[in-house]
């Protein structure tokens, strides 16, 4: 079964996977690897000086990063959850609609000139 037939005409998301490369060494394995296992999806890595990253675009997807954690990888000789070698799993489409909501509410809020004047500081330091 794949997962596209778990699927109900739900929208499309974008997940963003974080990679300490100390704990993926730890597990024998490598970003590139990983990514292969997710080979059915749009797929696209980053790396340089910051954390290791795996955007992750399923189409038609209604789960969200708890589910995709549970996912098991391929890791040197045994089989683990994403989880648990990754540094933190994020929805981005999630966050993307949280935000545009937050937004939303403070540009319909009638009294946000009041807001941004208590949150300047009355006596700026020098």
């Amino acid at each position: 079964m794949s997962l596209s037939a778990l699927a109900k005409d739900a929208e499309t998301k974008t997940f963003l996977v974080l990679f300490k490369s100390k704990e993926l060494k730890a597990h024998q394995t490598s970003l590139k690897a990983i990514e292969s296992q997710f080979s059915s999806f749009n797929t696209k890595t980053y790396s340089g000086n910051s954390e290791l990253a795996l955007l992750i675009e399923i189409p038609s997807c209604d789960f969200d990063e708890c589910f995709l954690g549970d996912f098991l990888v391929t890791t040197g000789d045994q089989d683990i959850k994403l989880q648990e070698i990754a540094f933190r799993l994020f929805d981005m489409t999630e966050s993307k609609r949280n935000l545009q909501l937050l937004l939303s509410a403070y540009q319909n809020n009638p009294d946000k000139k009041k807001i941004a004047k208590a949150d300047k500081p009355s006596n700026p330091r020098p």
